[in-house]
């Protein structure tokens, strides 16, 4: 496997800048990481994940999509489509890792997103395997392996090395720019590290979670359940799961009048939200029971009912850190299981 030593990190991301843009996790001011721009002097984070996913790279927040520029009754449709630029993402961990292959099912569908699959062609995604676990993670319950992750660059580290592997011909292609700084090593070490981390794993809070009991062919029993009403009953409505969440996909379309013409754009909505799913003649979902049960039926059986069983959470934990009301996927799979 070809490694590089920790101490010459730095060099290793000057020589990935380079040739690309690179991004990667850099500690805040109040401690948590966030994906940065790399430049001289940014550290990689050595937090277990950032605050938002790396989801922002392919589905960004706002993004414009079309302008239009009017005379009288004349409209002329402006195409602001343009090629992104290469760039690496440095150090995704399994669970965002995953995410991914979500959105990819929902955007690189007929018809197909050109704004996500542009930033995805060009977009090269280096994982990183974790070595310390937090609590709240539960990725495994997913079918997700953290000390083998996904991506087109997989990357160990044991402490004093970084190892890489090439998943797509995307990552070869990468590791091969690399070559000059890259050598092959032994990976003893490595294997004991992963070794080390399973053992985590299997003592987590949340290592027997199963979806065992959710997927496609639980609509009518999950939607009737009468225990939506008590779980929904605290929710505030926020949005705070879903705007840390990296598998929610939803956005909503406005035109904004910049005074020289009219933007549109999209920005990330959330079904938490009482506007969202809002049309002429009302709102579909009243209630926050309903919008409650909209969020998590979505991620346990909606999804996997159409995409051969793959649910629609990674288990990265964000919405267990980040709720302000300690509601989360995990509580709710865990009531709606009791009989």
């Amino acid at each position: 496997m070809l490694r590089i030593p920790v101490a010459k990190s730095d060099e290793l991301f000057a020589a990935i800048a380079s040739q690309q843009t690179l991004y990667l996790p850099a500690d805040r001011k109040d401690g948590q990481a966030e994906y940065r721009k790399w430049e001289e002097g940014v550290k990689l984070s050595s937090r277990l994940n950032t605050v938002r996913s790396a989801k922002d790279f392919f589905f960004p927040q706002t993004e414009n999509l079309a302008e239009f520029r009017m005379e009288g009754k004349k409209i002329e449709v402006i195409d602001i489509r343009k090629e992104s630029e290469d760039f690496v993402i440095f150090g995704v961990r399994a669970c965002d890792a995953r995410s991914f292959t979500i959105l990819d099912k929902v955007y690189l569908v007929d018809p197909v997103d050109t704004f996500y699959q542009t930033r995805r062609e060009h977009g090269t995604v280096v994982t990183m395997a974790c070595t310390r676990p937090a609590e709240t993670c539960f990725c495994q319950t997913f079918g997700i392996d953290p000390t083998e992750p996904e991506g087109d660059v997989s990357c160990w580290s044991d402490g004093s090395y970084y190892y890489f592997r090439a998943n797509t011909d995307k990552g070869q292609k990468f590791l091969d720019s690399l070559s000059s700084l890259l050598e092959d090593g032994d990976t003893a070490a490595l294997e004991e590290t992963k070794a080390k981390t399973k053992e985590i794993l299997s003592k987590l809070p949340l290592a027997k979670v199963s979806t065992e009991n959710f997927g496609g062919d639980k609509l009518n029993e999950y939607f009737r359940s009468e225990k939506w009403g008590e779980l929904s009953e605290s929710c505030l409505g926020c949005g705070t799961c879903t705007f840390v969440c990296p598998t929610c996909q939803c956005y909503d379309i406005r035109d904004f009048d910049t005074g020289h013409g009219i933007q549109r754009f999209r920005c990330w909505d959330s079904c938490m939200y009482s506007d969202f799913t809002k049309m002429a003649h009302g709102n579909p979902r009243l209630t926050q029971l309903e919008r409650f049960r909209q969020r998590f039926m979505h991620k346990l059986v909606y999804f996997p009912a159409n995409n051969n069983g793959e649910f629609g959470c990674v288990g990265c934990g964000r919405c267990l850190s980040k709720c302000p009301i300690s509601m989360n996927i995990v509580k709710v799979m865990k009531a709606l299981e009791e009989k």
